[in-house]
């Protein structure tokens, strides 16, 4: 069963709760705001159903409420940020807005971060770009819960990826998406409803593949973008790859199945290759390409035509990346964020733990 809460009503909340671990005024803030875009966009997995997520993180002595968040090298155009431990919801932005920086000077800034953690969701940190005429890119890797193509054994995130690019009268083109078939949030989802998983989503431990959404919790794992081989699967743990490489191999975070784990009940990984989780930011002035309003301009005709393209019967338009999760965000501005009822007993919870109202 679900309740409808007014975003300010959540947004307040969370603000306290991470007020409540020691986060400064300013990155509470933040760090409120990072995390409920990802309800406000429909993606529920990824919004404060995490919260108590990140209570236990803290608790277990992974998450630094007050981080030195810094760079620690850099050139014209890229930089690597150190993220002290902090909450990634607060060391991504921190890290995309050095990208944007360097992109004002040198035409585009890249940014590898290191020593963070799970940031939210990927098009949020994508999106700071539009404002300045910006195409911006976010990726992250995360836990490893992913089986490469033929293999048994989990050793990639879901390791999402966000691009964001303004158009002139027409709403930015942003596409965010996992490089699995599904994101770990969705089994998440159908565990608290009680319903199956979709063939392409999971495999058990043997490699079989499964519709039951706990598999995870008896060594399986989630597949890559694709499912199997015969659907792509490899192009997937390809696009998967990257991620891991640009996100933690360049900076000198911890890849593959050295990522640390976002469940606090599981150990660390005793042989750590760098430090905590990474991130890899991009910004490119449209500019440096050709002039903005005339690319924003073709952006409208590319989003037109696309819009306008013949459809399959039973199907009303062609959607552009991002459509979906507008219209979403403007829906629950004005009616609320529907929360599933474990996602408010878990809240609850944490405000019973801290001594807030909810």
């Amino acid at each position: 069963m679900e309740q409808v809460f007014p975003y300010e009503h959540l947004h307040a909340f969370t603000r306290d709760v991470f007020l409540k671990i020691g986060c400064t005024p300013e990155h509470a803030q933040l760090a409120a705001t990072v995390l409920l875009s990802a309800d406000l966009r429909g993606i529920d997995s990824h919004g404060v159903a995490r919260l108590s997520g990140y209570i236990r993180l803290w608790e277990a002595g992974r998450i630094n409420p007050l981080p030195d968040i810094r760079i620690v090298h850099e050139t014209p155009s890229t930089a690597v940020v150190d993220g002290d431990g902090g909450l990634g919801l607060v060391v991504a932005p921190f890290a995309m807005q050095v990208a944007i920086e360097k992109a004002k000077i040198a035409g585009t800034g890249w940014v590898s971060v290191r020593h963070s953690n799970h940031f939210g969701i990927a098009g949020y940190h994508a999106m700071m770009a539009l404002r300045h005429d910006m195409i911006g890119m976010a990726m992250t890797n995360a836990s490893p819960l992913v089986a490469p193509t033929f293999a048994t054994e989990r050793m990639l995130g879901t390791n999402p990826i966000a691009v964001a690019i303004p158009a002139a009268t027409q709403p930015a083109f942003v596409a965010d998406f996992a490089t699995t078939t599904a994101a770990n949030g969705k089994l998440e989802i159908l565990q608290r409803k009680e319903q199956e998983a979709p063939l392409g989503w999971i495999q058990d431990k043997n490699g079989v593949p499964s519709t039951n959404p706990n598999e995870l919790k008896s060594g399986g794992a989630l597949l890559p973008l694709g499912g199997d081989r015969e659907h792509g699967s490899h192009k997937g743990y390809c696009l998967g790859s990257v991620v891991d490489i640009f996100s933690a191999v360049l900076s000198g975070a911890n890849y593959g199945p050295w990522a640390p784990p976002f469940v606090s009940f599981l150990p660390l990984p005793p042989d750590p290759v760098g430090k905590g989780l990474g991130h890899f930011f991009g910004a490119m002035r449209v500019d440096a390409f050709r002039p903005a309003d005339e690319f924003k301009d073709h952006m409208d005709t590319w989003i037109n035509r696309f819009r306008n393209a013949a459809t399959a019967e039973g199907h009303e338009k062609v959607l552009i990346p991002g459509d979906p999760e507008r219209e979403m965000q403007a829906e629950r501005l004005e009616a609320g964020v529907p929360l599933l009822g474990p996602v408010v007993k878990d809240l609850g919870e944490i405000a019973m733990k801290f001594k807030i109202d909810f």
